[in-house]
């Protein structure tokens, strides 16, 4: 168990900030009927012409029921590259700080340190794909604000061991970002649940991937109130829009729908997994926990080429460390994931 001073991390211009107070902050409906007289907007009705809750209220209550935690827990930004942004932006003094990713992994950590201007130092994954802890805590300093662990990782498609993420819980005097955007295909469990055990923690979701939602940009931050706090003073306002929490809401009221979606996907990336095992030229498919697969083949840009010609798009990843010749196939519906094996097949 792991409680830090958090402030301590806090940039100063920001520990003295006091948040854009909007018309919507300082009046909160209650149902009642008003004439909104206060905050310079349209007055003519279109269901768009209102600025939107700043603070998301109906869809934070729905979505902290299901997962278990409280509305003050939960910060919404525009996708969760806006919610990392921030946590850039709260925390991590430019030409100062310094953050820790492990490659391969999410390309956005390292493009955010730079437009913040923020050291990236880059400890790989082990052969194994897992969190290499010695290298880690190796590199640390008092500059270091945080380590950034994509689990399950992209684009490797596996979960950390849960030993090691609770090590670096521990040992890590700064802040823990988990990226969780592709848990729901994941057997292992999430970290939600213990957030009350360590204040440095930070989990990053989203409505992208199991949720169906990739094109409406809702990215998820859960995180103590005292963290969510200090974000809520630098987000913009108004950073999610009417039309995304509508239809948002919409979405996470109708979960069953989504847990269908979820399990149809594992059974398909099962059957995915099966078909590239018989390939001559795939070289080794590693165990999924997302909903993807990466796969070593034997000319990945080849293969990726070949590919394009029959129509199909998937993601060469040779370039990134560790993944030489490697392609990583996203789980489709059956029909297009047929479609793929008969195309491999040809090849």
């Amino acid at each position: 168990m792991n409680k830090l001073n958090i402030q301590n991390l806090v940039r100063e211009n920001v520990k003295g900030l006091s948040p854009y107070s909007s018309a919507r902050d300082e009046y909160v409906s209650d149902g009642s009927q008003m004439i909104f007289l206060d905050a310079n907007e349209n007055p003519f009705e279109n269901g768009v012409n209102r600025y939107p809750d700043p603070q998301q209220r109906s869809l934070k209550s729905v979505l902290a029921e299901q997962k278990g935690v409280k509305p003050d827990n939960i910060l919404f930004g525009n996708g969760s590259d806006e919610v990392l942004d921030l946590l850039f932006r709260a925390f991590c003094e430019p030409k100062q700080d310094n953050i820790i990713t492990l490659p391969p992994t999410y390309g956005m950590y390292k493009v955010l340190a730079g437009i913040n201007n923020i050291e990236n130092r880059e400890v790989l994954l082990t052969t194994d794909f897992e969190p290499d802890v010695a290298a880690i805590l190796e590199v640390v300093d008092t500059k270091s604000k945080i380590l950034f662990l994509c689990s399950p990782n992209n684009p490797t498609a596996n979960s950390f061991s849960r030993n090691k993420i609770t090590t670096l819980l521990n040992e890590f005097k700064g802040l823990v970002v988990i990226d969780e955007a592709y848990i729901d295909f994941s057997a292992t469990e999430s970290w939600l649940s213990e957030l009350k055990n360590f204040n440095n923690l930070v989990i990053t979701q989203t409505l992208s991937k199991a949720y169906g939602m990739a094109g409406i940009r809702l990215g998820i931050c859960f995180a103590s109130e005292e963290i969510i706090a200090i974000l809520n003073k630098i987000k913009p306002p108004y950073n999610v829009n009417e039309l995304t929490q509508l239809k948002a809401l919409e979405r996470v009221s109708n979960i069953a729908v989504v847990n269908s979606e979820i399990a149809d996907i594992l059974i398909e990336r099962a059957i995915l997994s099966k078909a590239l095992l018989q390939l001559n030229y795939v070289e080794k498919v590693y165990a999924s926990d997302a909903n993807f697969i990466l796969v070593k083949v034997d000319n990945a840009t080849e293969r990726y080429n070949q590919l394009l010609e029959k129509g199909i798009v998937v993601r060469n990843r040779t370039t990134q460390p560790l993944c030489e010749n490697t392609l990583r196939f996203t789980v489709g519906t059956k029909e297009e994931n047929q479609k793929l094996i008969s195309v491999l097949k040809q090849l």
